[in-house]
């Protein structure tokens, strides 16, 4: 592999792979409500009188039901609220960092007083925001399109302002309404990224190790205390061992939940995010973790295979977008799956063979929301995906001739790409029917 495909993929990665506090649909609104609001002050209006707030359904089918880190409260109207009174679009996925007493206590009364209006935006891109914040006669509104943190579009008074705007984040320049590469741009291959997971420099990708950092201690915290459904800590709960006994496949399963369990709760704790979802992250790496820990492997080994099973799951997203009707654990468990292929020494073709395993099992999972409940689909994807992986390295895959499967690994990516992207919109609009009408 030349240097300059080395670099462009560790590009890939930094672009997909970064902290996020919160439900990350939540929080692009917050965002995009920050950024309109430093608009409006910008101009003199000191004091943003409302705001209104477009979103697409897919947007606001995950930000209906999921806790707003710091308020023990969820939704959209909190989250919109929050923005206004303590958000900083220079933290980008960590908008709302600086929450304190004061700043919650303000954005529960624009709530109560009726100050934020939450819509359903006329737009058939999955991912659309545009948050209006609104003073007197003066407007300012920002807009988010396709990623989470992608500013696309900055106006006062009808004026466009993006140009003059950008905002620096930890000594860089965050530049706004640059025309970004999409993932598939990249021409990723799996065996191109396990290459890349075994031959790229350490140092280069040694970053790929906040991911422990973040996504860990999110798990400590939703086994040490009570968060959401207590999915992780009742899988470890000694009164259950009988049942679930005491083996990798359960703690695995359990870390893995406690973190989505506090994460979805509201916990304040950021997460590793991937593909723009902090449940992807989690599940992305905990799993591998939790087998690395077990098998005592070395930071670099750990690297290599974190980097592997995160570059999986961002090959595969990029058939479906960002967001979609197919749960984003589905993916995520994939990636893992292969992560803990390769560190028990698998090889190209096993690594496939996981893949296969993991597409020919839990494909149909649907995504209604973000919300709680969300632990218990991550357990599932942990379970099938340590599953898949033993089977890989038993040398047994799933046959082509089973579903969506093919003897190419990409054609089956693909295969399931088109499958949630395409040829779920149906149920995708079905969910949200039904959500908006309990």
């Amino acid at each position: 592999m030349t240097l300059d495909r080395e670099l462009e993929i560790i590009e890939l990665l930094h672009k997909e792979v970064k902290p996020a506090l919160g439900c990350t649909e939540p929080v692009a609104v917050a965002l995009a409500v920050a950024r309109a609001c430093e608009e409006l002050r910008s101009g003199a209006c000191t004091d943003v009188e409302h705001m209104e707030v477009e979103v697409s359904a897919n947007i606001l089918k995950n930000g209906m039901g999921v806790g707003i880190p710091g308020t023990g409260m969820v939704g959209l109207h909190i989250a919109s609220a929050l923005g206004v009174t303590c958000g900083k679009s220079e933290y980008r996925l960590e908008v709302l960092k600086d929450i304190d007493a004061e700043t919650l206590e303000a954005a529960k009364k624009m709530v109560a007083d009726g100050r934020i209006k939450i819509s359903l935006a006329d737009t058939t891109v999955k991912l659309y925001i545009k948050a209006t914040a609104v003073s007197g006669e003066n407007r300012a509104s920002a807009v988010i399109k396709d990623n989470h943190d992608s500013i696309i579009s900055v106006t006062l008074n009808g004026e466009e302002r993006l140009a003059s705007s950008a905002n620096s984040v930890d000594g860089e320049q965050a530049v706004e309404n640059v025309a970004e590469k999409t993932t598939l741009d990249y021409k990723l291959t799996v065996k191109e990224i396990l290459e890349f997971a075994q031959s790229a420099k350490y140092e280069n990708i040694e970053f790929i190790l906040d991911s422990v950092k973040l996504n860990y201690a999110l798990a400590e915290e939703g086994l040490k205390n009570d968060y959401g459904l207590r999915v992780g800590k009742t899988l470890v709960n000694k009164n259950h061992t009988s049942v679930f006994g005491d083996s990798m496949l359960t703690y695995a399963m359990a870390a893995t939940a406690a973190a989505s369990d506090a994460r979805m709760a509201g916990c304040t704790l950021p997460a590793m995010s991937n593909s723009g979802s902090g449940n992807q992250g989690i599940t992305v790496t905990v799993p591998v973790i939790a087998v690395g820990k077990q098998m005592g492997v070395s930071q670099e080994e750990l690297a290599r295979a974190l980097v592997l099973s995160h570059l999986i799951a961002i090959h595969i997203k990029g058939y479906l977008g960002k967001l979609s009707a197919l749960c984003g654990c589905v993916i995520a468990s994939t990636g893992s799956s292969c992560g803990i292929v390769y560190l028990k020494g698998g090889n190209y073709d096993q690594i496939c063979a996981a893949i296969k395993n993991m597409v020919g099992n839990i494909t149909g999972m649907v995504c209604d929301g973000a919300k709680v409940g969300c632990a218990l689909k991550v357990a599932s994807g942990v379970s099938s995906s340590i599953q898949s992986a033993m089977l890989a390295l038993d040398n047994i895959c799933i046959s082509s001739n089973d579903g969506i499967i093919e003897d190419c690994i990409e054609k089956t990516i693909f295969n399931l790409g088109n499958l949630g992207s395409k040829g779920m919109q149906v149920t995708d609009r079905m969910i949200l029917d039904i959500m908006v009408s309990k």
